[in-house]
Formats: C-alpha cells, structure tokens, sequence
C-alpha cells in the first residue's frame, strides 16, 4: 500500500538528512505508530505519504515514494486526496468554514461526492468522533480537542483509504482518545483502512498497533512488530519501561497485558510504605470567588471558589470543554469574569497592565505560537530576554535545557509542534513568574523532554513558584503534580493530594496505577525506588 524506496530528505543542504535512506512497506489495513524524539522527522516521514514533501516544503528529496500504486514523484497532494487523508499537529489552521458540520462536509464537496452522500458520510464521521452535539456549534468555539475531533471527522467523511495523522490524541481527554483510537481501530479491522500516526503519548495508541516505525536521530527508519520495535526504542511508555525493569519478555504494551505478566508484582510492594504527600501550606497565590464565565450560551465557569498555593504544583485534569483553559485565561487576566473575580497575589487579574503582569504571571496557551512573532528562533529568545529585562541568553539558556541544541536560525513556524511548544515554554519560564500557567504544555514533547521539563517545574515550585497545569497526560501529573483537580461543566468535582485524586478514576489513572490498583503507585520511578 506504502512503499518507501531509498527515500533521504533535507530541508535546506547546509543541514543533517531529516531522512537518510529510508526503505519501508505498509501493507495495507495496518494501523502503525510512528515514534522518536521530538524533532527527529516523524511529521516529515507522514508528509512524504501525500506528497506535502517535497511539493510544498521545497528541499533535497531523493529516492522515490509509492502510495496506493501511485508514485509521489508523478503526483501532486491534489492528486492524492482520494486516496489519502492528513491531519497535521494544528488541525485548526486547516479550517475553513465556520460550523462543524459544513468543516466536515467541506473536503467531500471539493472532491465532487453527490448530496445523499455527503449527508450520510457526515452522519457517520459525527458518530465516529461523537460530535452529534456539536454539529451546529461554531469551531471557534470549541475546546483544542473538539477542534482535533472535527478535524479527523473531516478526513474521515471523505473515505480515504489511507490516513495520516499527526498527534491526533494531543488535545484530547483520556478517554476521548480512547474512542477515537478504538473507533479508527474498528475501521482499521472492518474496512482495511489503512492508519499511520505520530504519537509521544505512547501509553495511549501502543496497544492498537500492529507495527511501530522508530524515526532515529541519524534519520534512519525501522519498522517492526510492535513488541519487537519497543525493545530497543529510546522513546517508551511506562508499561514498557517497567517491563524492562522486570527483565520481562515480551513487553507489555497495555495495561491487561501488564496486570497478566505482572501478577507477583502487588505481593513485592505489599508491604512498602507510599512516597509521603508534600506538605502545601495555606497561603495564597492565585485564586478565584464566584467566578462565572459564559461563550454566549455557554457556561465555561460555574460558581467557582477555588485557591491555589506557593510552591505547589496543581494539575487541572477533566473531559474536553470541561473549564480548564478558561480557568487558566481568567487567572491569566486575558478574559473578564461573568460574575466574581480571579485573583493573582492580591491583585484582580483582569486589572493588571501588561508590565504589572511581567514577572507575576505567565501564561502559556493551546497555542504556542501565539506567544512567538519573530522570525528566527534566535531572535525570538533576544526579544524575550529584553522585554522581561533579563540577562541576555537567559531565555536560549531554558530552551536548551528543554530541547538540548537546535538550530537558531530557523524560522519558529518550522519547528516542529514540540520544538515550538518548548519555545515558547522558555519565553515564558525565563522571567521567573510568581505564578505559571500552563495549557497543555507537554503537547509534541518526548518522554526524555517531558522528564527535563518536570524538573524544571520542580525547581520553580521549590522556589515558592505556583504552577498551574490544565492537561490531559496523566503521566506527566503522575511524575509532576503535588495536587489535582477534576472540573467538569466549570465546577470542581475533586480537589486534593495527586494521589487521592487520580488513582480514585480510572480515566484519569496513569497506567502504573491502573496495573497495581488498588495499590496506590503512580510512576515507575516509585516502583523502582520502592525495590
């Protein structure tokens, strides 16, 4: 279905290979994950399937690709658009119309489908990606995740044999994620669909693939059986890391797997004492009274009371649409309050000046670029480094330790979502902010970035920093979170120690809880310790 014939591709020829002889076949009906580091090519890798590489990125391309028996070289993505379905890490730049039903009819109308068609595919992509109540919204008015749904509906009612999709769980909840990896599974299995995903959050798609392609740094691809590709994979989930702690073979790559091949494992830590909850003291940072945030008809924020502490770390966990970036953005002072008030240090959030805010808050949205103007990365961290009055070098010091060494001339819109992401992390950590928000931060982040990021967190929370994280990577709050919140329907349903809160949900469980319930072990950094 996919073949991949001594394919090698540079964006520029100063630089490295971003693929250097990639030889491959996908049969077709496959479902397969693509993994590697952030930054080493895996969103180029996909972009060859369609011919956006080379067509429309420009660069050195040598080799040939095959897809459907239609060579990329002979092909324009117009032309594969029947046969190929892409959704890339920000599906919202690729919106064109206004409702969610018209986006999802949209792609059918350009390829000529007729009326009954088009409205019986749009029926089913809504079933899909459950988006029935959300058929007549308006897409600015969504959450990130019910834009990610939409986005892969609008492929999906277009019947495309082949689909690409680039962290298409980023932005989702848990278990929205979980339908839409199942739905695709159903459809892999049904009707041969052919499915190719990009994916750091491993835990999520690892047990739905039949094979995994490891993108290296050197820009070699290897595509294997699933178990077989996980022995020796830099990048892993925690399932697979605690299976190689174990010395067990095979690797358990879901959690049914996990609690069969793991069953002595309870008895071994029946008898060890949990790590001890970190003490939060009662002063306050950030807060809220009352507070009462409404879209129009929509209530984003309910009534809500809550504070958050010094030197803390908070974990805003619930479904898509739930509150969470709209508690974010009040106590950010970017959006007014219905009714009530949001509070940072004493002061109303939404009165605060831009300069007041220097050094007392910091925000970091859905969308990093938001945050990012300049058009070198370089000259992205020298504007930070001025407006937050810093040292120079201080805000390409935080990237680095973030990413390790990139190429600072390069545009911000050409990094990939994690580098980006990242960028746009350092503008914000480097002044220091008494109180950091962040939404979705570990969004295109591997697990080796995510482990730097979490220390980085935890050296501003151990200098008396309150750090507020809306997210849905339950492993990220397992290694990083002291307290989490649940919202739902913009009030909180629970509220309290990291460990009480998530391993009482199975949604929102890490999977190393999920193997030991109801033994209370969040990360398999504590399994390790603890034998």
């Amino acid at each position: 279905m996919i073949s991949f014939d001594d394919v090698s591709f540079r964006y520029h020829a100063h630089q490295e290979w971003v693929l250097n002889h990639v030889s491959l076949d996908i049969t077709e009906g496959e479902f397969v994950v693509v993994v590697g580091p952030t930054g080493t090519g895996k969103s180029t890798l996909l972009k060859c399937i369609n011919g956006l590489v080379p067509t429309l990125s420009g660069g050195e391309f040598s080799g040939d690709v095959v897809v459907g028996g239609r060579a990329l070289r002979t092909s324009r993505p117009a032309d594969m658009a029947d046969l190929v379905g892409y959704v890339g890490q920000n599906p919202s730049v690729s919106f064109v119309t206004e409702r969610v039903e018209d986006e999802i009819a949209y792609a059918m109308e350009n390829l000529g489908f007729d009326a009954v068609t088009m409205r019986r595919r749009v029926e089913d992509a809504l079933d899909v990606m459950s988006l029935h109540e959300l058929r007549d919204r308006s897409l600015r008015e969504l959450s990130g995740g019910q834009r990610q749904r939409v986005a892969i509906a609008a492929v999906l009612a277009a019947a495309p044999k082949i689909l690409v999709l680039d962290e298409p769980t980023s932005a989702l909840d848990p278990g929205a994620a979980e339908e839409v990896l199942s739905a695709l599974t159903r459809l892999v299995h049904d009707v041969g669909l052919t499915v190719i995903v990009a994916e750091h959050r491993l835990e999520r798609v690892l047990p739905f693939a039949d094979e995994v392609a490891v993108v290296g740094t050197s820009g070699r691809v290897d595509l294997a059986e699933a178990h077989v590709a996980m022995q020796h994979s830099v990048i892993a989930p925690p399932l697979v890391e605690l299976g190689r702690f174990l010395l067990l073979d095979p690797l358990p790559l879901s959690v049914r797997e996990a609690r069969r091949t793991m069953h002595d494992l309870p008895g071994r830590l029946a008898g060890v004492a949990l790590p001890a909850p970190r003490r939060i003291n009662d002063e306050v940072a950030a807060s809220t009274r009352h507070l009462d945030v409404t879209y129009g008809t929509i209530r984003g924020l309910d009534d809500l009371s809550v504070s958050f502490a010094p030197g803390a770390i908070t974990a805003l966990l619930g479904r898509n649409g739930s509150g969470k970036s709209t508690l974010l953005n009040a106590l950010a002072g970017v959006i007014k309050a219905t009714k009530g008030s949001a509070e940072i240090a004493g002061h109303c959030a939404v009165s605060l000046s831009a300069r007041e805010r220097n050094g007392l808050v910091g925000l970091v949205p859905q969308e990093p670029g938001d945050l990012l103007y300049e058009q070198r990365v370089d000259a992205e961290c020298d504007t930070a480094d001025r407006e937050h009055g810093l040292t120079p070098g201080s805000t390409q010091a935080v990237l680095n330790e973030l990413l390790g060494e990139i190429d600072l001339s390069r545009h911000p819109r050409d990094l990939s979502e994690g580098q980006r992401l990242a960028l746009a992390i350092a503008v914000v950590l480097a002044p220091a902010p008494k109180v950091l928000l962040l939404d979705e931060p570990t969004r295109g982040l591997d697990y080796c970035a995510k482990r730097t990021f979490v220390d980085q967190l935890h050296h501003l929370r151990d200098t008396g920093v309150c750090v507020v994280v809306a997210t849905h990577d339950v492993e990220f709050v397992a290694q990083c979170a002291d307290q989490a919140m649940v919202l739902s329907q913009g009030d909180v349903i629970a509220f309290g120690d990291v460990r009480e809160v998530v391993c009482h949900t199975p949604v929102f469980a890490p999977q190393v809880a999920k193997v030991l319930a109801p033994q209370k072990w969040l990360s398999v950094d504590e399994i390790e310790a603890a034998l």
